[in-house]
């Protein structure tokens, strides 16, 4: 079980993230809407996972990712994407994220992905 912040500028999709989450045993310990929100809420909070959303507004989840990144070199975070950004993937990677999940999202992959930032 993972204590986990979910970053993404959509209620809908924090809503869909914390119900599979929930499902799978996961506490969900903070939401964020924008890449500012979560670097301030990751100090804070200190998950154990973060799933982050690329597109936002106020700051975007690469450049979130990295200042994340700065402040704990051993944050594990999950990137979350749409089809078709596989380019923003690598340059999330690169950024440190772990792994990413893309959306919609399927219930069985969010979780896998998760043991897999765990265990990382």
């Amino acid at each position: 079980m993972a204590k986990v912040l979910i970053v993404d500028d959509a209620a809908f999709m924090r809503m869909m993230l914390k119900n599979i989450l929930m499902k799978g045993g996961h506490e969900v310990i903070g939401e964020a809407e924008n890449g500012l929100d979560a670097i301030e809420k990751y100090k804070n909070l200190q998950p154990e996972v973060v799933t982050m959303d690329i597109t936002m507004p106020v700051m975007e989840g690469i450049e979130a990712v990295r200042h994340i990144k700065e402040f704990d070199p051993n944050a594990k975070i999950l990137m979350c994407s749409a089809m078709g950004q596989q380019l923003m993937i690598i340059q999330a990677i690169e950024a440190g994220a772990i792994d990413f999940i893309v959306k919609p999202f399927q219930e069985e992959r969010v979780l896998e992905s998760v043991r897999k930032v765990l265990s990382n």
